[in-house]
């Protein structure tokens, strides 16, 4: 099974492609990890990404999608993958999409996590993240424990918080989304893909909603 996974910054689409994870064994296929390994691969396009970053240049849509290409090339895995970032524009999901055919594969299914702006940003600003592991706590929801040990690794860990999460960056990001990505809340929904769920909801329900939109 091959998903997307749709939502502004913030909606929580990280910790629902851990679950799947978990859960199915797929693998999430995030576009800065995709980047970060193959950079320091020291295959051909990985020797090509590290250029263009070093150079201080965009990533082209056509690196990703290749670095895609090479990810669905590896039979290992079984669970299917999710798409995570990407795509961002009409462009990516078209060029996603023809990928997807010429390889032989079909993609099952578009969940968007709805959100509400004020409260979206409410909760990204009282966020904070395990240095050790990338588990995510929360001020008023999921407070880092008393004894600064990780509730997901065990470990005694710095908790951070990353220096976009506060409310100017935050509506930049947004006002980025709502211009080039929610667009393909339409395109997914013409196609008969695209399946939303309430993204405020409590991680609990959120992953029970997707389990239940996936079958």
């Amino acid at each position: 099974m091959n998903i997307i996974l749709l939502g502004p910054p913030g909606a929580g689409k990280g910790t629902q492609a851990r679950i799947l994870v978990d859960k199915r064994d797929m693998v999430q296929l995030s576009t800065g990890d995709m980047l970060r390994a193959a950079r320091t691969s020291g295959t051909v396009m990985g020797k090509t990404v590290a250029g263009v970053m070093d150079r201080g240049e965009l990533v082209t849509d056509e690196i990703v999608i290749g670095l895609i290409r090479e990810q669905l090339e590896d039979t290992s895995h079984a669970g299917g993958f999710i798409f995570d970032g990407f795509p961002r524009t009409l462009a990516q999901a078209d060029a996603l999409g023809k990928l997807l055919a010429e390889m032989g594969h079909t993609l099952d299914c578009v969940i968007e996590m709805q959100v509400d702006d004020d409260a979206l940003v409410a909760r990204i600003t009282a966020r904070s993240t395990c240095a050790n592991c990338g588990e995510v706590y929360n001020d008023n929801t999921k407070p880092v424990p008393a004894t600064a040990k990780c509730t997901s690794c065990g470990e005694a860990a710095e908790f951070t918080r990353r220096a976009d999460d506060n409310q100017e960056s935050l509506k930049t990001r947004l006002l980025a989304y709502y211009k080039q990505t929610s667009p393909l809340i339409g395109y997914y929904y013409a196609k008969g893909d695209l399946t939303s769920v309430d993204g405020l909801a409590s991680m609990e329900t959120v992953a029970a909603d997707i389990k239940g939109a996936l079958g």
